[in-house]
């Protein structure tokens, strides 16, 4: 009898961290609680974050998601998302009578109060990001007659500036550390005296995802990131496996759009997931695997993450009233 070749083993490396941020947990958290002490319905401005899952799963509890603030009806409770919103939106809500809890997150609002600052002082400020974006928006709206959008290397040859020895640089706070650094390397040809912002504007937990993602690739064929499609650092995270050794990369809502296709001849796969994702997205991901022979799982852990959040003080003056 021929000896058998032996079957390789197929296992699947998981990153951590991955998954909830610091930003994200308070944000869902904020629209969760506001449904408890105030009762349906909750409005919601936009995605309170960028997952479809999530979304849906508020809905389902009572939160109206509406995409301007017009549309919510005068008088009623309107929750802002995590990716924050210009002074404008403050100022219609204001007009509307409307009891307003703003969960943008910590770190966003940390680059809104940076662009106030240099806008102050009279700097143009070259904001980093992705056109139409809600964060980009916000901040945007923050100094518009200072701000000008870099998306991407193709638009760092249309920059004009006033005085380029007043010139700082901001970025949106999801975008890969990778490409944002070539960015601003690119605008540095340009413009030598373009000033760093004071402290690093990519969110911590975008980095640490994104490391993780890295040290998974290397040694995976294929690598799955769980998120949603217009979730801007979930994408990245796509990008940033593909840069560092994985064969493909795919971004899915849910474990039944995995291919059986993407499978074939693969023996390692990486899974991890965007910030605005809840872990049990993963595990039904990791079931799927297992149910077609991945059943070796691995922790891959890069980074120990500690981070939290208080709640919108809005919200939490009236729980602790309560």
């Amino acid at each position: 009898m021929e000896p058998q070749t032996p079957t390789a083993t197929r296992r699947v490396l998981v990153a951590k961290p991955r998954g909830y941020c610091a930003g994200v947990d308070r944000a869902v958290e904020a629209v969760e609680r506001a449904l408890e002490q105030y009762g349906a319905p909750i409005y919601v401005r936009k995605q309170i974050v960028h997952n479809v899952h999530v979304v849906k799963t508020l809905e389902a509890k009572g939160a109206i998601f509406v995409e301007e603030t017009e549309e919510v009806p005068e008088g009623e409770i309107v929750v802002f998302s995590a990716h924050g919103v210009s002074p404008a939106v403050h100022q219609e809500a204001a007009q509307r009578q409307l009891r307003t809890i703003d969960a943008t997150c910590p770190l966003v609002t940390k680059v809104h109060n940076e662009a106030k600052r240099f806008a102050n002082q009279d700097y143009d400020i070259l904001l980093i990001g992705h056109e139409g974006h809600e964060e980009v928006e916000g901040t945007s709206g923050e100094a518009p007659d200072h701000i000008q959008l870099v998306d991407g290397l193709d638009s760092v040859d249309r920059v004009t500036v006033k005085d380029p020895s007043k010139l700082v640089w901001l970025s949106q706070t999801t975008l890969s550390v990778d490409e944002t650094i070539e960015t601003v390397n690119r605008l540095k040809e340009r413009f030598p005296t373009l000033l760093d912002p004071p402290s690093d504007d990519i969110c911590y937990a975008t980095q640490n995802r994104q490391v993780a993602v890295k040290e998974l690739a290397a040694e995976c064929q294929l690598v799955i990131v769980v998120g949603s499609q217009n979730s801007s650092n979930s994408k990245r995270l796509v990008e940033v496996a593909k840069d560092y050794g994985a064969d493909a990369s795919y971004l899915v809502d849910y474990a039944a759009e995995i291919q059986d296709a993407w499978l074939e001849g693969v023996t390692t796969v990486g899974v991890t997931s965007g910030a605005s994702v809840p872990d049990d997205l993963v595990s039904d991901v990791l079931a799927h695997l297992a149910a077609r022979g991945f059943g070796d799982v691995q922790e891959v852990e890069s980074v120990k993450e500690s981070m939290r959040f208080a709640l919108p003080h809005e919200l939490r003056k009236d729980l602790r009233a309560g």
